[in-house]
């Protein structure tokens, strides 16, 4: 979806997407990589929980 967005940023620089596209894109984007940002988020938490249990 990054570059879905870069390459619908270029056609709207092209003036062949509308606004509504770039902005359509960019938001997809922008959600994939919360999404990506989030899980690795709790990847790390978890590995951190793991890590601190004695055996």
């Amino acid at each position: 979806t990054l570059q879905n967005a870069e390459q619908v940023s270029i056609q709207a620089l092209r003036g062949d997407a509308d606004t509504r596209q770039v902005v359509d894109a960019v938001m997809s984007a922008q959600q994939a990589l919360q999404t990506t940002i989030a899980i690795r988020d709790k990847v790390v938490s978890a590995y951190l929980e793991i890590s601190r249990m004695s055996i």
